[in-house]
Parts: C-alpha cells; structure tokens; sequence
C-alpha cells in the first residue's frame, strides 16, 4: 500500500451533461478499491466535497460549458491541477446539451418558458431573472475551448475501463492506450 503522503489526489468535477461519466468513474466497481491505494478524492461528487484541501494532481471534469458558472468552475480547476482530464462526449464536443447552438438564447428560453408543450401556467410570460443564477452562454463550449487540457478520454459515457486504463496509466507514468473495444458512443 502506498504511504497517504504519496497518493496523487484527484478532484472532479460535472459542468453541463447528464452525470453519466461520473457514473462511469463508479462502474469501475472493485477496482475503485484499488485505486483508493493509488489515489485520495478530493473536491468531488464521490465524496461530496465542496472545495479544494489541497494542490491537486489530476482533475477530471464532465460536461461541457453552457453558463458563466461552468466557465469558472472549468477555470477554477485549470489553476488548481496539475493535470486536467476532459472526460466524455460533452467535455470533448459539447454533447447533447449543444443541440442548442444552432438556436439563440432568446428562443431557447422562449420555448422552455412560455411556448414549450409542457409549459403550465406562465401567462405573465415571466422568463428567469435572478442574480444568482449562472447566465446562459451563446453556446456550449468544449473544454478545450476555455482552458488547456492535458487528456481526453471519448465516449457517451466512457466506459469503465477506458477511464481504469488512463487513470492507472497516468498514475504510473505510462502512456494511455485507446484500443477500438474501451470507445463506447451510445
């Protein structure tokens, strides 16, 4: 077992997406038990931490950029890692939430607020307007159009073993292999 002083510490983080590559982080199952030797989580869902603890060495971050809270949760960790890692289809390429990049803000709020077929109620056409929530970008953003990143791990959701092999590769200073059977799009 490595000494606690000797793990690399890890951090992750979801922008806009649907959670599924943190689910992936799970479904490498007993193995996490392995990489618990290997690692300490930092600020993560995983472990529900909220804020740094210390310098990290690798972060991971799902999900691309579609709000001005997401640009700095992405650039947070920039500064913060030594080592960045777009996981997944929308921290690559936007994803699904860029279907809306070929529509302007004004109708996508249009629809989800006052025209859309499960909009109830809303007859004072009233359209969100808080200060406190994050403001909606013209377009999702990969994160590689933000901030410089080291690795990018493909897939919708990655599977398993492809964040397993990179994790432990760039832990063990090793080259990441990407073999056709560890891609998964669907």
């Amino acid at each position: 077992m490595i000494e606690k002083s000797n793990k690399k510490i890890i951090a992750t983080a979801s922008l806009a997406g649907c959670f599924g590559c943190h689910m992936s982080i799970l479904d490498i199952d007993d193995r996490l038990l392995d990489l618990i030797e290997l690692v300490t989580f930092d600020k993560s869902p995983i472990n529900d931490l909220k804020q740094f603890t210390q310098p990290i060495d690798i972060g991971i971050i799902e999900g691309g950029c579609c709000n001005s809270e997401n640009i700095e949760n992405l650039k947070y960790f920039r500064q913060n890692c030594k080592t960045l890692i777009s996981l997944g289809e929308c921290a690559i390429m936007g994803g699904l939430p860029a279907m809306r990049n070929g529509i302007s803000i004004k109708e996508c709020l249009q629809e989800a607020y006052l025209d859309g077929p499960t909009v109830q109620e809303n007859k004072e056409g009233i359209l969100p307007n808080d200060e406190e929530l994050p403001l909606l970008l013209d377009k999702v953003y990969p994160c590689h159009e933000i901030v410089k990143i080291d690795y990018f791990l493909p897939g919708c959701p990655p599977r398993a073993d492809l964040i397993w092999n990179a994790l432990t590769a760039i832990l063990l200073g090793k080259d990441i292999e990407l073999p056709y059977e560890v891609l998964k799009f669907d």
